[in-house]
Order: C-alpha cells, then structure tokens, then sequence
C-alpha cells in the first residue's frame, strides 16, 4: 500500500487571467511562493518518504520546500510534465474562441476525443503519469509520497485510475485548488480517492498522556 500526496503546484503569473499553462515554464507569484511554504510546513509533520515532482520549475519550486522540510531530495520526473495544450498554449478561453472556435467548442464538448488542437492526447499523459506512479508505489510499498503536479495531469490521471470516464475530467474533477492535498492510496494495484483539495495545514501535535 501506498499513500500519494498529489499538489497542483502554487499560484502562476499566468492565474490571474487563467491562459492555458502546459508545457510553457510560468514563473510562481508571491503567492504561490506562499502556498510553497505553506505546503512545507505541512509536510514537516507528514511523514513522508519521497518528493516527487515535474521538472517545470512552477512544480520545483514548489516541492522544494516540502523535501527540504523532510531532509528529502526532490525526484523530478518528465513523466509528470502538464498536458501540452498545442495551439491553446498560453491563450484564455475567449482569446481561443476568436482563433479556433469550433476546435474549442469540441473540446469544451469532448475534452479528450477532441482535445485542443495540437496538444498532446489527455489518454497519454493519463498513462504516462499512471506509469510514473507504479514505478514509485514499487519503490515505496509501504510510503507516503508527496507529488507535485499539473491541474490537467491530476485530473486525467485520477479518472484513470478511479474508472472515470476520462472525457469527464472536467465535471468530475473542476478544479483543483494550488497548493491543496489530493490523496491517493494504491493497494495491490487497485486506486481509493481518501480526499481531495484539503488545505496544507500541519497536524496538530498531541500532548503526551502522563
């Protein structure tokens, strides 16, 4: 059995107008540097025995925190990269609508059987991401693993592994909040959702009993 903890990385400079993030290296903002350190402070009671994390740099920075609070060395794997997002890379919703209108309306339809146009099939990220997470739960059958992520990588990996229609990642999974706790534990292959968007907050220290 092993217990993932995965986060959407903190707030980028690209939040505020919500512009499609993928593969481009968006830089953190003051208060996603917050999330980080809050996220950190909830880790140094967690007990956790790996960090791992995408190698962009809004997911590094992010999880840096976190394993220097363990004594841990973060693993960055290119398996847990954000979904490309192609020609929507970088674009808000209404400026997709001016460029490619009937693209965004199939995908807003069918996020998966017609996914933005150039952008990496979502069913592909969801199974390199899953592969990422058997490689570690064979490395740590018995751990607690902090991963930090994509919001769209989550999501498809989550239906993935829960049995989720992945064309409802969308619905299903609408949001998933920086810096918040997702947890997911995996038993003899089988996936549980034991929470999700739970705030970083350390667990309370209970006073010994005299």
């Amino acid at each position: 059995m092993t217990d993932f903890i995965l986060v959407r990385h903190g707030e980028t400079e690209w939040h505020a107008e919500n512009r499609y993030a993928g593969l481009t290296d968006v830089a953190l903002t003051g208060r996603g540097e917050e999330q980080a350190a809050a996220l950190a402070d909830w880790a140094a009671t967690a007990r956790l025995n790996a960090v791992w994390c995408s190698p962009l740099s809004r997911a590094r920075r992010t999880a840096a925190p976190a394993a220097a609070a363990c004594g841990l060395t973060p693993h960055v794997d290119a398996r847990l990269y954000e979904v490309d997002f192609g020609r929507g890379e970088g674009l808000t919703r209404a400026e997709m609508r001016n460029r490619f209108p009937e693209e965004l309306e199939a995908f807003l339809t069918d996020p998966v059987g017609h996914h933005l146009p150039g952008g990496e099939d979502p069913r592909a990220a969801a199974v390199r991401a899953a592969d990422c997470l058997a490689d570690i739960a064979r490395a740590h059958p018995d751990g607690r693993v902090l991963i930090v992520a994509h919001s769209t990588l989550v999501r498809v990996l989550l239906c993935h592994l829960l049995g989720i229609p992945l064309a409802d990642y969308r619905r299903v999974f609408p949001q998933l909040l920086n810096g918040a706790l997702t947890e997911l534990r995996i038993r003899d292959g089988q996936a549980a959702l034991l929470r999700l968007n739970v705030p970083a907050v350390p667990a309370p220290v209970t006073a010994p009993l005299h």
